[in-house]
């Protein structure tokens, strides 16, 4: 299990910015240490926990890139048409049984293996056939047309680098290589659930001025997305005398504990107060909006985050504070989120000092390019502000204004949720 030590997040300014928070975490983090091997089809998702090596080159042997007609550049004419004799028919699987001499052409495919001798192909459709010869154009330039062995990935070479996380296309990459399995980083395993009295368990009654907990679904959706092994401990009430003893235990066996609600400034926000009895509360206030109460510290080695109690909130805090964390103990390496320029389809103004995200809606305009449109609800537990929007548009620190068709950053949800 990942050890963290109670000053790793320390930091001295009351309000932290989220680059700052980013900083420490990839500075003072460690990743879990242990490791296993998967096979191809179970690794989607998971970081790789060593380099993958070649064993081959990539592609394995010299072939065609194209259906057509391979031949010696040597033997073309420079200035007029080639008659070539055709000696042979290669189709993908099927090696030459002899190296291609002056003067011959051999019939290939897509992927066969180029005769020795062959250095140059021509496309079936720039070529004409007069019964056993092919006849073929002046100016094709020496090796068009084929893929030489090794041009992918050299044998020996770092095909993937530990690190990455897997994608569909490295598990494509792991088997062209002849890989069964990949080395994996084990799942960071975190231990969530929400807190306060006025929250109830979806399908129960709900009485008077209680509210169903939205915010452990979608904690665990957007875990799942990162591959982490969720460990659901419910809803802990807000009960200041044993608040500390259950995150203490929620500890245990576990990388992260990770919790919504109960971190602000209200006589009953006791979860920061628990965590500063339990272990170490380092912060919990972030330069973000929605989201500004975001705890954090360390319990017994393991790391702590307490999200605020708004859905929208929790959404962009998870986004901007728990993703690089969960992203750094899994081992994995850094993944910037990068925000799109789209035009603002909206005016507003905000404070200095803080990075803002607004809910907005995309429209594509006569021109090729987007617009951004206000959602037109942006309290913090509207949820439907977050399931009526295509994503965040991003307001850097700085920013104090935004006019209307000014261009914008833009984060779309498939980006901030996986």
């Amino acid at each position: 299990m990942a050890q963290l030590t109670d000053d790793c997040f320390a930091f001295g300014g009351p309000l932290l910015a989220i680059e700052d928070v980013e900083r420490l975490i990839n500075e003072r983090v460690t990743a879990v240490a242990e490791a296993e091997t998967l096979a191809l089809k179970d690794a989607h998702g998971r970081v790789l926990a060593a380099d993958v090596v070649a064993p081959i080159d990539l592609p394995p042997f010299d072939n065609s890139a194209v259906d057509g007609y391979a031949a010696r550049h040597a033997d073309l004419e420079a200035m007029g048409e080639t008659a070539l004799r055709v000696v042979d028919r290669l189709t993908a699987g099927r090696a030459a049984a002899h190296a291609i001499a002056a003067g011959e052409a051999v019939r290939i495919f897509t992927g066969a293996p180029m005769p020795q001798g062959a250095d140059t192909v021509f496309m079936q459709e720039d070529v004409r056939v007069d019964g056993a010869a092919v006849i073929v154009p002046p100016g094709l330039k020496r090796g068009a047309n084929m893929r030489d062995a090794g041009e992918d990935v050299k044998r020996g070479a770092v095909a993937l680098a530990a690190g990455r996380r897997l994608q569909p296309q490295d598990l494509s990459m792991g088997a062209a290589l002849g890989l069964r399995e990949l080395p994996v980083r084990r799942r960071v395993r975190v231990a969530i659930f929400s807190t306060g009295d006025e929250i109830v368990e979806p399908g129960m009654p709900l009485p008077a001025a209680s509210l169903y907990d939205a915010n452990r679904e979608l904690l665990r959706g957007l875990l799942s997305r990162l591959h982490a092994e969720i460990n659901d401990l419910g809803i802990l009430r807000d009960d200041p005398d044993k608040l500390p003893a259950r995150l203490a235990g929620a500890a245990q066996g576990h990388d992260l504990v990770l919790t919504s609600g109960g971190v602000s400034t209200g006589e009953a926000d006791y979860v920061k107060y628990a965590i500063g009895a339990a272990g170490s509360l380092v912060f919990w206030r972030v330069a973000i909006k929605p989201g500004r109460p975001v705890a954090m510290g360390v319990l017994k080695g393991t790391a702590f985050v307490g999200l605020p109690g708004n859905p929208v909130a929790v959404f962009v805090t998870f986004a901007r504070v728990v993703r690089p964390l969960l992203l750094r103990l899994a081992g994995a390496n850094p993944e910037p989120l990068i925000a799109l320029p789209v035009k603002s389809g909206f005016a507003y103004r905000k404070k200095k000092g803080r990075r803002e995200y607004v809910r907005v809606s995309l429209t594509r305009l006569a021109d090729g390019g987007y617009e951004a449109h206000k959602h037109p609800q942006d309290g913090a537990g509207v949820i439907s502000s977050l399931t009526a929007t295509d994503g965040l548009a991003e307001l850097a620190d700085d920013v104090t204004e935004i006019e209307e068709g000014e261009t914008i950053g833009f984060l779309p949800y498939s980006v901030l949720a996986g």
